[in-house]
């Protein structure tokens, strides 16, 4: 889980360090003129409200920073990137996920590995939406990996042999 994880994390900061330089915080029509920063920004918030909320055993998603400093600099979010894989890898324990609904504030539980696995996917999951950005502004190549799901990548070799 954190191999993958911070594997992940590794491409995707090698995606974004090769993106031509007005692309990163150019709002972009198919991406209901959001950007690829925003859509950094979203996937960083998340990793370090998991982070910074593992030591009271409190997560809160809905309460996340939200610095535009990440979606406007592209070596700050880069930093950003490599503090979180430099912090991700803990032991597992219980974690307490709140969270609004209708405007009603709700609690469940959880633990620390199942968050970081929601993060990973909530990561590939951006990670497509950004692919198409970048596909959007540029002939950068990605690596046809990114933006998949390891299951996926898994099912598709066993489906090539």
């Amino acid at each position: 889980m954190f191999k993958s994880s911070l594997e992940t994390l590794e491409q995707f900061k090698q995606v974004l360090s090769e993106l031509p330089k007005d692309c990163y915080s150019r709002s972009c029509d198919i991406l209901s003129n959001a950007t690829i920063g925003q859509h950094t920004r979203h996937i960083i918030e998340l990793y370090l409200c998991l982070i910074k909320g593992y030591e009271l055993s409190d997560v809160s998603y809905d309460r996340r920073e939200r610095n535009v400093q990440i979606e406007e600099n592209l070596d700050y979010a880069l930093d950003s990137l490599t503090y979180i894989q430099e912090h991700l890898e803990k032991p597992n324990k219980t974690i307490k996920i709140s969270y609004e609904l209708a405007g009603e504030e709700n609690c469940m539980g959880s633990n620390y590995f199942r968050e970081v696995m929601y993060n990973l996917e909530h990561t590939i999951h951006h990670q497509a939406l950004i692919k198409v950005g970048i596909k959007h502004f540029s002939t950068q190549e990605i690596p046809e990996s990114f933006g998949v799901a390891p299951s996926t990548i898994q099912y598709r070799k066993v489906c090539a042999q």
